[in-house]
Protein backbone atom coordinates (compact mmCIF):
# COMPACT_ATOMS: atom_id res chain seq x y z
CA UNK A 1 0.00 0.00 0.00
CA UNK A 2 1.66 3.74 -1.01
CA UNK A 3 1.63 5.98 1.33
CA UNK A 4 2.74 9.64 0.55
CA UNK A 5 4.46 11.90 3.01
CA UNK A 6 4.91 15.66 2.57
CA UNK A 7 7.58 17.49 4.07
CA UNK A 8 7.02 21.42 3.59
CA UNK A 9 7.01 21.83 -0.25
CA UNK A 10 8.62 18.50 -1.74
CA UNK A 11 6.58 15.54 -2.30
CA UNK A 12 8.42 12.50 -1.51
CA UNK A 13 6.60 9.14 -1.45
CA UNK A 14 7.39 6.05 0.29
CA UNK A 15 5.92 2.66 1.06
CA UNK A 16 4.98 1.19 4.48
CA UNK A 17 3.13 -1.26 6.58
CA UNK A 18 -0.29 0.74 6.58
CA UNK A 19 -1.25 2.50 10.38
CA UNK A 20 -4.76 1.46 10.98
CA UNK A 21 -7.15 4.47 8.71
CA UNK A 22 -6.81 7.34 10.55
CA UNK A 23 -15.69 23.90 9.10
CA UNK A 24 -16.47 27.10 10.68
CA UNK A 25 -18.49 29.34 12.14
CA UNK A 26 -21.65 30.79 10.58
CA UNK A 27 -24.63 30.77 12.94
CA UNK A 28 -28.06 32.12 12.31
CA UNK A 29 -30.53 33.90 15.14
CA UNK A 30 -31.47 32.51 18.44
CA UNK A 31 -35.08 31.84 17.32
CA UNK A 32 -33.58 29.74 14.16
CA UNK A 33 -30.67 27.74 16.24
CA UNK A 34 -33.42 27.38 18.95
CA UNK A 35 -35.90 25.47 16.34
CA UNK A 36 -33.63 23.35 14.68
CA UNK A 37 -32.40 22.09 18.01
CA UNK A 38 -35.56 21.35 18.70
CA UNK A 39 -36.17 19.30 16.01
CA UNK A 40 -33.11 17.62 15.28
CA UNK A 41 -32.69 14.40 17.40
CA UNK A 42 -29.18 12.16 17.73
CA UNK A 43 -29.93 8.22 17.44
CA UNK A 44 -26.98 7.25 19.17
CA UNK A 45 -26.05 4.15 21.00
CA UNK A 46 -23.10 3.10 23.54
CA UNK A 47 -20.27 2.06 21.72
CA UNK A 48 -17.36 -0.13 24.42
CA UNK A 49 -13.95 1.07 24.15
CA UNK A 50 -10.82 -0.24 21.89
CA UNK A 51 -7.98 -2.03 24.06
CA UNK A 52 -6.09 0.26 25.18
CA UNK A 53 -8.23 2.98 25.52
CA UNK A 54 -8.87 3.13 29.41
CA UNK A 55 -12.51 3.61 30.55
CA UNK A 56 -13.50 5.71 27.45
CA UNK A 57 -17.06 5.04 26.03
CA UNK A 58 -18.26 6.04 22.79
CA UNK A 59 -22.05 6.33 21.20
CA UNK A 60 -22.35 5.87 17.54
CA UNK A 61 -23.53 8.95 15.69
CA UNK A 62 -25.81 8.24 12.68
CA UNK A 63 -25.45 11.55 10.30
CA UNK A 64 -27.95 12.16 7.14
CA UNK A 65 -26.22 14.44 5.15
CA UNK A 66 -29.64 16.44 4.16
CA UNK A 67 -29.54 19.51 1.54
CA UNK A 68 -29.73 22.23 3.71
CA UNK A 69 -33.48 23.12 2.88
CA UNK A 70 -34.04 19.52 4.47
CA UNK A 71 -32.31 19.96 7.44
CA UNK A 72 -33.65 20.53 10.75
CA UNK A 73 -35.63 17.25 10.49
CA UNK A 74 -38.59 19.06 7.86
CA UNK A 75 -40.26 16.89 5.67
CA UNK A 76 -41.10 14.21 8.59
CA UNK A 77 -37.33 12.56 8.07
CA UNK A 78 -37.68 11.73 12.17
CA UNK A 79 -35.75 8.38 12.01
CA UNK A 80 -32.01 9.33 11.29
CA UNK A 81 -30.72 5.58 11.71
CA UNK A 82 -32.94 4.43 8.92
CA UNK A 83 -31.99 7.42 6.86
CA UNK A 84 -27.58 7.79 8.16
CA UNK A 85 -25.26 8.10 4.87
CA UNK A 86 -22.86 7.77 7.68
CA UNK A 87 -21.61 7.05 10.67
CA UNK A 88 -18.79 7.74 13.58
CA UNK A 89 -18.03 7.56 17.07
CA UNK A 90 -18.50 10.27 19.92
CA UNK A 91 -16.82 10.05 23.02
CA UNK A 92 -19.29 9.87 26.07
CA UNK A 93 -19.24 13.59 27.32
CA UNK A 94 -18.69 15.88 24.50
CA UNK A 95 -21.14 17.98 23.19
CA UNK A 96 -22.42 18.58 19.66
CA UNK A 97 -22.36 22.15 17.85
CA UNK A 98 -25.57 22.88 16.08
CA UNK A 99 -24.56 23.41 13.01
CA UNK A 100 -26.30 26.30 10.73
CA UNK A 101 -28.82 26.33 7.79
CA UNK A 102 -26.08 28.72 6.75
CA UNK A 103 -22.61 27.44 7.56
CA UNK A 104 -24.46 23.74 6.00
CA UNK A 105 -25.34 25.69 2.40
CA UNK A 106 -21.76 27.19 1.90
CA UNK A 107 -19.30 25.25 3.54
CA UNK A 108 -20.99 21.74 3.61
CA UNK A 109 -20.52 20.97 7.59
CA UNK A 110 -23.26 18.31 8.77
CA UNK A 111 -22.39 17.70 12.10
CA UNK A 112 -19.79 18.87 14.53
CA UNK A 113 -19.05 17.45 18.28
CA UNK A 114 -16.03 19.01 20.69
CA UNK A 115 -14.93 18.03 24.33
CA UNK A 116 -16.03 20.95 26.72
CA UNK A 117 -13.26 20.76 28.43
CA UNK A 118 -11.34 21.85 25.44
CA UNK A 119 -13.53 23.32 22.58
CA UNK A 120 -10.56 22.61 19.97
CA UNK A 121 -10.16 19.26 20.18
CA UNK A 122 -13.18 18.11 18.09
CA UNK A 123 -14.43 15.98 15.19
CA UNK A 124 -16.75 17.14 12.43
CA UNK A 125 -17.75 16.02 8.88
CA UNK A 126 -18.16 18.03 6.17
CA UNK A 127 -19.47 16.64 2.51
CA UNK A 128 -19.94 18.00 -0.73
CA UNK A 129 -22.91 17.00 -3.54
CA UNK A 130 -21.69 16.06 -7.17
CA UNK A 131 -18.38 14.15 -6.58
CA UNK A 132 -18.45 10.31 -8.15
CA UNK A 133 -15.17 9.55 -7.33
CA UNK A 134 -11.74 10.56 -5.63
CA UNK A 135 -9.26 12.05 -7.23
CA UNK A 136 -6.13 11.52 -6.84
CA UNK A 137 -4.87 12.05 -2.84
CA UNK A 138 -2.97 15.19 -3.14
CA UNK A 139 -5.38 17.21 -5.60
CA UNK A 140 -8.55 16.11 -2.93
CA UNK A 141 -6.17 17.36 0.47
CA UNK A 142 -5.87 20.97 -1.51
CA UNK A 143 -9.25 20.99 -2.75
CA UNK A 144 -10.24 21.01 0.84
CA UNK A 145 -8.05 23.39 2.27
CA UNK A 146 -9.17 25.92 -0.34
CA UNK A 147 -12.65 26.70 1.79
CA UNK A 148 -10.85 26.28 4.95
CA UNK A 149 -8.30 28.66 5.73
CA UNK A 150 -7.36 26.59 9.11
CA UNK A 151 -6.20 23.86 7.19
CA UNK A 152 -4.78 26.13 5.02
CA UNK A 153 -2.58 27.31 8.04
CA UNK A 154 -1.93 24.01 9.19
CA UNK A 155 -0.51 22.42 5.80
CA UNK A 156 1.61 25.30 5.32
CA UNK A 157 3.19 25.28 8.67
CA UNK A 158 3.10 21.43 8.80
CA UNK A 159 6.39 19.48 10.18
CA UNK A 160 4.84 16.08 8.15
CA UNK A 161 1.37 15.16 6.22
CA UNK A 162 1.03 11.91 5.36
CA UNK A 163 -1.26 10.82 3.05
CA UNK A 164 -2.48 6.83 2.08
CA UNK A 165 -5.04 4.61 0.72
CA UNK A 166 -7.52 1.65 2.02
CA UNK A 167 -10.47 -0.06 1.05
CA UNK A 168 -13.01 -1.08 3.39
CA UNK A 169 -15.07 -4.84 3.04
CA UNK A 170 -16.94 -4.06 0.05
CA UNK A 171 -14.01 -2.49 -1.88
CA UNK A 172 -14.81 1.28 -0.95
CA UNK A 173 -11.50 3.23 -0.96
CA UNK A 174 -10.82 5.83 1.53
CA UNK A 175 -7.68 8.35 2.10
CA UNK A 176 -6.07 9.03 5.30
CA UNK A 177 -4.04 11.73 5.66
CA UNK A 178 -2.14 13.05 8.87
CA UNK A 179 -1.02 16.07 9.71
CA UNK A 180 1.76 17.21 12.09
CA UNK A 181 1.36 21.00 12.46
CA UNK A 182 2.62 23.94 14.85
CA UNK A 183 0.96 23.17 18.23
CA UNK A 184 -2.01 20.72 16.19
CA UNK A 185 -2.41 17.94 14.96
CA UNK A 186 -5.20 16.52 12.67
CA UNK A 187 -6.78 13.50 10.83
CA UNK A 188 -8.64 13.66 7.94
CA UNK A 189 -10.84 10.65 6.01
CA UNK A 190 -12.10 11.40 3.13
CA UNK A 191 -14.49 9.03 0.75
CA UNK A 192 -17.15 8.83 -1.99
CA UNK A 193 -20.55 7.38 -2.30
CA UNK A 194 -23.77 7.91 -3.83
CA UNK A 195 -22.40 10.93 -5.59
CA UNK A 196 -21.07 12.96 -2.29
CA UNK A 197 -17.44 13.42 -1.17
CA UNK A 198 -17.49 12.69 2.53
CA UNK A 199 -14.46 14.34 4.58
CA UNK A 200 -14.15 13.65 8.35
CA UNK A 201 -11.71 15.47 10.77
CA UNK A 202 -10.64 14.76 13.86
CA UNK A 203 -8.62 17.61 15.77
CA UNK A 204 -6.49 18.57 18.78
CA UNK A 205 -4.00 21.03 20.01
CA UNK A 206 -1.04 18.92 20.74
CA UNK A 207 -1.16 18.32 24.42
CA UNK A 208 -4.67 17.01 23.57
CA UNK A 209 -3.32 14.86 20.96
CA UNK A 210 -0.38 13.14 22.71
CA UNK A 211 -2.99 12.31 25.74
CA UNK A 212 -5.76 11.05 23.92
CA UNK A 213 -4.11 9.63 21.00
CA UNK A 214 -5.68 6.02 21.01
CA UNK A 215 -9.28 8.23 21.26
CA UNK A 216 -8.23 10.28 18.91
CA UNK A 217 -7.51 7.38 16.15
CA UNK A 218 -10.39 5.69 17.53
CA UNK A 219 -12.95 8.12 16.33
CA UNK A 220 -11.05 8.70 12.91
CA UNK A 221 -11.34 4.57 12.31
CA UNK A 222 -15.07 4.76 13.29
CA UNK A 223 -15.77 6.88 10.38
CA UNK A 224 -17.44 5.28 7.62
CA UNK A 225 -20.17 6.10 4.96
CA UNK A 226 -23.89 3.44 5.24
CA UNK A 227 -25.14 1.48 2.33
CA UNK A 228 -28.39 1.95 0.64
CA UNK A 229 -30.11 -1.59 2.16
Amino acid sequence: MATKIFLASPVISATRTPIVPKAIASRLGTSLAAALAATSVLTMVPVLPAAGEGNQTYKIYYGTAASAANYGGYGGNSDRKASAEYVYDVPEGWKERLVSKVEKGTNGTDSEFYNPKKKTEKEYLTYLAGFRQLAPRDVILNNLALSDVELQDLIAGADKVVSEERKDETGQVYYLYEIDGVGKHSLITVTCAKNKLYAHFVNAPAPEWNRDHDTLTHLRDSFKTVSSS
